[in-house]
């Protein structure tokens, strides 16, 4: 027996009719579909009563944005109704895939020379993380990543580094330059006495393998940031 009400049952029709995601992607491509449409297509179906596209809609509408998606975990997905386990596993993997590709964007090109292009190649990596992570971009002598190396992770307040592990792989590569860069789970990037103190035992380090230290980026989130930019800049600061 059909539960659903007349409206319901009218509205889903209508969509059935001319305007399910799939027929408009097929004719009109990607670029014609709405966030919620683009996300029902994944989602597939919705709970008994409520079509697919009014699911998605629910799905953004607590989520406030997409980009905010991609910090959830299957958990949030499973809290709304008509999401369960298969769906939320379903939508982490496709976060995660996202994830990857906007970290593909930075392409062997792109020169390391400011921190707002070191946030940026992060911002995608650190949504989500509920503890801290260190990590170094070695350089060439062009700025240029060679690679990008985790060094380490802790707790949601710390995450403690020894020199030598961030210029092990550093000294390995041949890296010309260094950049470190750590998350604060926080959002707030403003630097710690802890992060001040690595940041000069790093400096020091640094001048001793010969190795330059470029920066030390804090990746944090705009909100909570008192300069409203997200990060924080040792060099920027000058104090680097």
């Amino acid at each position: 027996m059909d539960t659903r009400t007349p409206a319901q049952q009218q509205r889903i029709k209508d969509r059935i009719a001319s305007e399910r995601p799939q027929e408009r992607l097929e004719k009109h491509g990607g670029e014609a579909l709405s966030d919620s449409e683009l996300l029902a297509m994944i989602l597939r179906s919705g709970p008994r009563g409520t079509d697919v596209v009014t699911l998605a809609q629910q799905l953004l509408q607590a989520a406030q944005s997409l980009s905010n998606l991609l910090r959830w975990t299957a958990a949030d997905f499973q809290k709304i109704h008509g999401i369960g386990k298969v769906k939320a596993l379903q939508l982490i993997a496709v976060m995660h895939l996202a994830k990857r590709i906007l970290q593909e964007a930075d392409s062997a090109d792109t020169v390391f020379d400011q921190p707002e292009i070191v946030a940026q190649h992060f911002r995608t990596l650190t949504a989500g993380l509920e503890v801290e992570h260190f990590w170094a971009l070695c350089l060439d002598r062009k700025n240029r990543l060679i690679r990008r190396i985790e060094v380490c992770k802790g707790t949601a307040s710390s995450c403690p580094v020894h020199p030598r592990e961030v210029f092990r792989e550093a000294i390995r590569l041949s890296a010309c330059a260094l950049i470190v860069v750590h998350n604060h789970p926080s959002g707030d990037p403003t630097p710690s006495r802890a992060d001040r103190q690595i940041t000069q035992q790093l400096q020091a380090a640094a001048k001793v393998i010969g190795i330059d230290l470029l920066d030390h980026v804090i990746i944090g989130e705009r909100a909570p940031d008192p300069q409203h930019q997200g990060f924080y800049s040792f060099s920027s600061a000058g104090l680097l």
